[in-house]
């Protein structure tokens, strides 16, 4: 019932919005005045073909933002190859594109907060070598120049309904630019803007952006955590725990100790780092709390698991289980430990072995795959 008032509410939302968006677009591009359009909405045939317009603009609004969000992260892709980045994969809503074994296949995965990604592999050469200010504006420069290139056609076509349409995927353009090349965190995540930024003040940063690109890169090719380079988890750099980037290396860290089964040295770094929640963005806190949840879970902590286990949590489990399959592997621990229901957690560990190739990590997979039969097994 929720879900279908949040549909409805959206709806009106945006039919409204359309229409006053409509309303600017006949102001702009007719000799109507405002006065005497106020006046023409008492017509009913003039309102019928204002309902229309609406949904028209409507329309154009939400055609305007898939076309450009897709411009994004082509920009991002071609900008990224152009300085000797490798493709890894192109994501578009929840359809991401990857390359297997030389073909181009699709997987579902998505990410709160973010309408794209294109992820790709940093040229191999030494870090201070490798550019990124290209490769993170590339979204905004092609935002920007589809934008440009729609301009001319205002002057060119007539057509007050179409004008409006070229009107609104500028506008549309404008603002993903601006929202992208501005630094911010939208959801918790950072920007194009904000990672150039952090990217900027400290050249710590840069290697890391390029160790959370090659481990990316690894994992969905199907290298499990454990079999990545020992070296990429050596550190003793002072943690800043709203440093994005930092808290990647905590959660890969944590993936790596459970993919050895050493629940109780994932359980302390998880632990230690969770204190800090409130400083982490919320994305990267929910995994913190989830991997906590399973050490908890693992190691016997029931006071732990009674902490972490809310209902918010829960709901961002499941949530994310169809794309992540470390929350399969949770809800198996969950089933396990918690429910102590042995016949649910195999089922959960089946049912994750069906569809392991639907996952986009396919590291992560084999990695949780192997952890859910170790756990399964101690149970024998």
């Amino acid at each position: 019932m929720k879900k279908a008032l949040k549909l409805v509410g959206s709806f009106i939302i945006g039919a409204v919005g359309g229409f006053l968006l409509a309303t600017i677009g006949v102001l702009l591009f007719t000799d109507i005045d405002l006065a005497h359009f106020l006046h023409s909405l008492k017509d009913t045939t003039f309102s019928l073909k204002g309902i229309g317009v609406g949904l028209f603009s409507l329309s154009a609004v939400i055609v305007s933002l898939v076309i450009h969000i897709f411009i994004h992260e082509l920009g991002h892709l071609i900008c990224g190859i152009a300085t000797g980045y490798r493709f890894v994969s192109f994501r578009i809503f929840n359809i991401a594109f990857i390359k297997k074994e030389g073909k181009l296949c699709t997987k579902r995965f998505s990410i709160a907060g973010t309408g794209g990604q294109c992820l790709l592999a940093p040229p191999d050469r030494p870090t201070e070598e490798i550019p990124t200010a290209i490769y993170n504006l590339g979204g905004v420069l092609a935002n920007i120049a589809a934008s440009l290139v729609a301009l001319p056609l205002l002057f060119i076509i007539e057509n007050p309904l179409i004008s409006t349409g070229i009107t609104l995927f500028i506008i549309i353009g404008a603002a993903i630019a601006l929202l992208n090349g501005i630094p911010m965190r939208i959801g918790g995540i950072g920007n194009d803007g904000y990672n150039m930024l952090l990217l900027h003040k400290n050249k710590y940063n840069k290697e890391l952006l390029m160790l959370q690109l090659k481990a990316n890169a690894l994992a969905q090719e199907g290298v499990r955590p454990k079999d990545m380079p020992t070296e990429w988890f050596q550190s003793d750099r002072e943690m800043d725990y709203g440093n994005t980037f930092q808290i990647y290396t905590i959660l890969l860290k944590a993936a790596r100790m459970l993919d050895k089964y050493e629940w109780e040295s994932a359980h302390i770094l998880l632990a230690e780092t969770y204190e800090h929640k409130k400083e982490i963005m919320q994305l990267y806190a929910n995994e913190i709390a989830c991997e906590l949840l399973f050490t908890s879970l693992i190691t016997g902590r029931e006071k732990s698991v009674q902490e972490l286990y809310t209902p918010e949590l829960a709901t961002y489990i499941n949530t994310y289980r169809k794309v992540m399959s470390s929350k399969e592997r949770l809800l198996c621990a969950i089933a396990l430990y918690k429910e102590k229901e042995t016949e649910k957690a195999h089922k959960i560990y089946q049912n994750l072995l069906k569809s392991k190739d639907n996952y986009l990590m396919l590291g992560e997979v084999a990695s949780d795959i192997a952890i859910m039969e170790k756990i399964l097994n101690h149970h024998i």
